[in-house]
């Protein structure tokens, strides 16, 4: 099976190649902070590089410190040796579905979905039965659509907050996904990434529903860390030593220094939460803003840094589309097909972590250039 590209990336490729000629370029096609790593981490980080040889290492200390916020946040006791640390989520993502499903597995995602997912599958040689999620069920995966399923999938991949959405997950409706699963043999992983990134509330964690489930997070969106390349894996205690055995095979271990970092970077939270504020205002003026650029229909927004909305009425190719706009206006974007491979060729992401003075020079310049566009 043939792995599609990450359309987002040759845009990204196309806005730097801009940049170099002299444009002035807006980045909003990836959920990349621009708040850089906590100041305390980056004073720890100076410390190590002249203390530390930086080998190969897990850091009991770190693993400890992610067992305790699983406990803080949501009331869940985890063991520390079920914790994986690894070079950020996406590898988290591979262990989790190499050492859970074996080469032909069925497993059930949302469509729309994080690109990765569906292409990581493939590479696998599992199957992907994407579903459509609509605004009725908030863009989510539900329980009564897995009770559907007819033969049961091996395995679900859930997100929340989801990527392109931003949409969460309610509690009662996590409880009931758990409870399907456990009833059908639905092995779950969870994408909790974007964490901590919420604007209506707590994010309820699947560990509080299904303590079996695979949780995947990582350090490059709520720390603000995506370049330092960390992340970890919350394994079943009965599935830690398949785990850690395609670990030691496939990814040895995350960078030393990025380990010594991020656990300062974990009590840094005065700081971290001062991002959120930054990121809550870019939000408000996006959805006060994309109205008056025609876009009434958008995914609700409820954590993560994106707005997903429907450009249908103005295109039926997302990729042209996100292209024209960039080089008009130097503000990049990420095409929907990305995202979904079916009615993706209509919808675009939008990314808000990116500074407050960037967003709002952005709608500056994109206002006239939407106005500007006829109707289909």
């Amino acid at each position: 099976m043939t792995v599609e590209p990450f359309r987002a990336i040759s845009l990204s490729r196309l806005a730097h190649q801009l940049k170099n000629e002299g444009r002035s370029i807006i980045h909003m096609e990836f959920g990349q902070p621009s708040t850089g790593a906590p100041a305390a981490a980056l004073a720890r980080a100076h410390e190590v590089l002249d203390q530390d040889a930086m080998g190969y290492w897990e850091s009991a200390p770190l693993r400890e410190r992610i067992g305790r916020l699983y406990q803080d946040r949501y009331g869940v006791e985890v063991d520390p040796d079920r914790i994986l640390l690894t070079c950020g989520a996406s590898p988290a993502l591979v262990l989790a579905l190499a050492s859970r499903f074996r080469p032909g597995d069925r497993i059930a995602l949302a469509r729309p979905g994080y690109v990765a997912y569906r292409n990581t599958l493939h590479a696998l040689n599992l199957t992907p039965v994407e579903i459509a999620c609509g605004p009725e069920t908030r863009f989510q995966l539900t329980a009564a659509q897995l009770a559907a399923l007819d033969p049961a999938p091996a395995g679900g991949v859930i997100a929340s907050p989801a990527n392109p959405t931003g949409t969460i997950i309610p509690e009662a409706e996590l409880a009931a996904i758990a409870s399907v699963c456990r009833e059908r043999g639905i092995a779950i992983v969870s994408d909790e990434i974007y964490h901590g990134l919420s604007y209506v509330g707590p994010t309820p964690s699947m560990l509080q529903f299904e303590p079996d489930a695979l949780i995947i997070n990582s350090f490059s969106k709520y720390w603000s860390m995506a370049g330092w390349r960390l992340g970890w894996l919350v394994a079943p205690e009965h599935h830690v030593a398949a785990a850690r055995a395609y670990m030691g095979n496939l990814f040895l271990t995350p960078p030393s220094l990025s380990q010594h970092a991020g656990l300062v970077a974990m009590d840094c939270l005065e700081e971290l939460e001062g991002h959120i504020q930054t990121y809550a205002r870019n939000r408000a003026l996006l959805l006060d803003a994309l109205p008056s650029l025609g876009l009434q229909r958008i995914a609700p927004p409820d954590g993560a840094f994106y707005v997903w909305a429907d450009i249908g009425h103005l295109t039926n190719d997302s990729i042209g589309f996100c292209e024209q706009l960039l080089r008009d206006t130097g503000v990049a974007t990420a095409p929907g097909v990305d995202f979904d491979p079916v009615d993706g060729h209509r919808f675009i992401r939008f990314s808000f972590a990116v500074s407050t003075p960037e967003v709002e020079e952005a709608l500056n310049r994109m206002r006239p250039w939407f106005a500007a566009r006829p109707p289909l």
